[in-house]
């Protein structure tokens, strides 16, 4: 007989979900989510804020898997599209999506699949295939975001990367390393446990 193993740390940590635990997994990332949002440092010329956002990306969909994790990005854009005060600076509604930093927005949710599709592929398990995934990962938010603010603001690429890349890479760079060794961490602690 051959064993199934959890191809997520989520799955590992909790073999036997139901329905109600991954709604519930859902609805909790999507508040750790709209928590880390509030982290907020704003960028001087610049409509996009540094937020803590990209940091519970990089952590929930590796952690979650591509289905659960694509989810709960989901579910987090649905509730601050009806209004509930979840985005950047307790933002809400579609002008969010539509606005500057739709893009990165669009980009957080692909990624999470992504990540996800590549934690799945244990690729969140090893320090450098952790520290791949949650490059790549900010690759897909990056260009999504960069390529929408620049369409939004009609402004020259010199401008959009100083305003949409070059002030984040110092902390994006610091969120990359504290995903990509939390989580292979993380699977060492759960690896010893089972």
């Amino acid at each position: 007989m051959s064993t199934v193993t959890p191809s997520n740390l989520s799955a590992t940590v909790l073999p036997r979900t139901t329905a109600i635990s991954k709604g519930l997994l859902v609805f909790g990332g999507a508040l750790f989510l709209a928590a880390l949002a509030q982290v907020v440092i704003p960028v001087p010329g610049s409509p996009v804020p540094v937020t803590g956002q990209t940091l519970g990306v990089l952590l929930l969909a590796t952690a979650y898997g591509a289905n659960l994790g694509a989810a709960t990005f989901a579910l987090y854009l649905l509730i601050g599209l009806a209004g509930a005060p979840v985005f950047a600076n307790q933002g809400h509604g579609i002008e969010r999506l539509i606005g500057p930093t739709g893009g990165y927005l669009v980009g957080m949710l692909i990624a999470s699949w992504v990540l996800g599709a590549l934690a799945g592929r244990k690729w969140d398990q090893r320090f450098l295939s952790a520290i791949t995934t949650m490059f790549i990962g900010n690759v897909i938010i990056f260009t999504f975001g960069l390529i929408w603010l620049h369409e939004y603001t009609g402004k020259d690429w010199a401008w959009t990367f100083s305003a949409g890349l070059t002030p984040f890479i110092f902390g994006e760079i610091l969120k990359i390393v504290i995903a990509g060794t939390s989580l292979p961490a993380l699977w060492k602690v759960v690896g010893r446990s089972n």
